[in-house]
């Protein structure tokens, strides 16, 4: 009886210890992805998972998916605190059938997720390459429960989105947040690229930094309740325009500062009286270098458009030259 009683007592011991060995497996502080992975593997360096998807549940919040080598990745949803970094591998997601290549739903965090912090880089998100194509590269939600989160986007290439909307980063929380996106590209996108459209009841913070967009609809559009800064950046052969700030008056902010933009059916357009100030911008070769209501800081230069549009309104001391403004 005691050797039997013993017996099971080391068997709950041993039991115990694995239940536990697998909690902390499955909720490691950084994961691994690779091309010739296994979504049944613990996700470890050496046992990497196949996807993100696969990825994305063994790591714990605040935690990071790394890929060891190259190879596509898959779509991914996600509902709390987590970096996925490509750094060191041609590492990819393929957002094709009109879904989205990342999807961050702030309203299911944790409330004790005290980061809110999303972080994706180095990596290519293609929406292109098959009949029906991705709607967008990036999805922010949010608005009924968790409020602040951040969202930072480096080194990525977004392009191909073509199923309605076709957006590259679309950024809908109405209840405030920030979004830093540099070093990114986006290409050949139907819809806008960096895109804010809808009312929010709290402040909408984006830093737009060293990003290149071509061939979209718009390229960076912000709505009511944004406020943007789009520095050193270059945004071209956009079918509408390059720089959307839309009302009501006081509504929404954009500062662009050292830009280049050109070819662009308007340059920029201020829409129903949203603030935009511009700052040693260079808008050229648009249909339309500037419609709508815009503040000038007297060091743009404004010049080679088929129709300059409406002269900025000089902020401080008035400059005498449309050509530089």
């Amino acid at each position: 009886m005691y050797k039997v009683s013993f017996t099971l007592r080391i068997l709950t011991i041993a039991m115990f210890a694995f239940a536990c060995a697998l909690v902390a497996q499955a909720q490691a502080p950084r994961t691994w992805v690779s091309g010739v992975g296994d979504d049944l593997n613990p996700c470890s360096r050496t046992a990497p998972c196949k996807t993100f998807a696969g990825a994305i549940s063994k790591t714990a919040t605040g935690g990071e998916i790394n890929i060891i080598d190259p190879g596509g990745f898959g779509t991914l949803t996600i509902t709390k605190s987590i970096t996925v970094d490509g750094l060191g591998a041609m590492a990819g997601v393929l957002n094709t059938g009109g879904v989205n290549g990342f999807s961050i739903n702030f309203d299911s965090f944790n409330a004790a997720d005290t980061r809110k912090a999303v972080h994706i880089r180095n990596l290519t998100i293609q929406g292109s390459g098959a009949a029906t194509t991705g709607a967008r590269g990036i999805r922010i939600n949010g608005g009924s429960v968790i409020a602040g989160g951040l969202v930072r986007v480096e080194n990525c290439i977004i392009e191909g989105d073509s199923t309605s909307p076709g957006r590259g980063i679309e950024d809908t929380r109405t209840n405030g947040g920030k979004l830093f996106v540099s070093n990114t590209s986006f290409n050949n996108l139907s819809g806008t690229a960096i895109s804010h459209n809808i009312t929010g009841a709290v402040r909408l913070d984006w830093t737009i930094y060293n990003v290149r967009i071509f061939n979209c609809s718009f390229g960076v559009a912000i709505g009511s309740g944004a406020r943007a800064v789009v520095s050193n950046s270059v945004i071209s052969g956009c079918t509408n325009a390059a720089l959307f700030a839309e009302g009501p008056v006081g509504a929404s902010e954009l500062n662009a500062e050292n830009n280049i933009i050109n070819n662009n059916g308007t340059g920029v357009q201020n829409n129903a009286g949203g603030t935009t100030r511009l700052s040693n911008n260079t808008i050229t070769n648009n249909t339309t270098g500037i419609t709508g209501t815009t503040l000038s800081f007297g060091n743009n230069r404004i010049a080679g458009n088929t129709g300059a549009g409406t002269a900025p309104t000089p902020i401080g001391a008035a400059s005498s030259n449309f050509g530089q403004q």
